[in-house]
């Protein structure tokens, strides 16, 4: 198996490079970790990964050279690794939001391939949304990379003109998610359940209704029907959620929120 550097060993660095260990993808040792203060992986070295605190030497000894770090902080690591980069032996991953894969090119090679991917915080627990795109790579290169990303949950490829939308709906959109839960046992708790206990209970209706669509391949005004009846109370209740905005409010912050996306790397 190819060696792979994952440059910025941070939550989702990690969380990817154990993926691809437990899903048997490859060994810890075909996995080049780098942070910039290594005596923080003393957990990573013991379990057979290689670490390094230089980018340029990492990326040289790989084949795939995955970018999980912050936009802020790309350009930086481009300058550092760019000499040592080879069209014909590396694959570039990068996962820096509102980057695009000609924004990378520029700083290292015309000629490599390089291909985006937007995870989410899920890639924790291996239940990433994650979104791949790029604007020339390979059809095996791209079949590559998603069964990279496959490891910590589900891939859609996507056209790259689309990866700002999808930082907004998938990686932004965990927070969206977790506020209505939030908002959900706040009104169990209005309603006379402990707070604990709302908590739970909210968390485990969200889950089930995801579910619900995952395994029945239904889409959401379907399930919704089933538990909707005449003069009931669930239609009351989602009737009084429209009246004061809440599928608008959700549509307005996903917007803005993808604006905001594709600001990152200018600022």
């Amino acid at each position: 198996m190819s060696k792979i550097a994952i440059i910025g060993s941070g939550n989702i660095g990690l969380s990817l490079a154990r993926g691809l260990v437990s899903k048997n993808y490859c060994q810890p040792s075909d996995i080049i970790l780098t942070r910039r203060n290594i005596k923080n992986m003393e957990d990573e070295r013991s379990q057979g990964f290689q670490t390094s605190e230089d980018n340029n030497e990492a990326a040289k000894n790989a084949h795939i050279i995955v970018l999980a770090v912050l936009p802020q902080q790309l350009k930086k690591v481009l300058e550092q690794i760019a000499h040592s980069i080879d069209p014909s032996k590396h694959l570039v991953v990068s996962v820096a939001s509102g980057v695009s894969c000609a924004d990378v090119r520029k700083s290292l090679s015309e000629d490599v391939e390089v291909i985006r991917a937007m995870p989410n915080t899920a890639i924790a627990i291996g239940q990433s949304m994650t979104c791949v795109a790029s604007d020339h790579a390979s059809s095996s290169n791209l079949s590559e990379v998603t069964r990279l990303f496959e490891t910590v949950g589900s891939v859609v490829v996507i056209n790259e003109d689309l990866m700002t939308a999808a930082t907004a709906l998938c990686a932004c959109g965990i927070a969206f998610f977790l506020r209505s839960i939030r908002a959900a046992s706040q009104g169990g708790v209005e309603i006379g359940f402990h707070a604990h206990d709302a908590l739970k209970m909210a968390v485990q209706t969200a889950k089930g209704a995801a579910d619900l669509l995952l395994l029945h391949q239904s889409h959401p005004e379907s399930e919704i029907d089933k538990v909707t009846s005449p003069k009931g109370c669930t239609i009351a209740g989602l009737n009084e959620m429209e009246h004061n905005g809440f599928s608008s409010s959700l549509i307005k912050g996903i917007k803005l929120s993808a604006l905001k996306a594709g600001e990152l790397y200018k600022d």
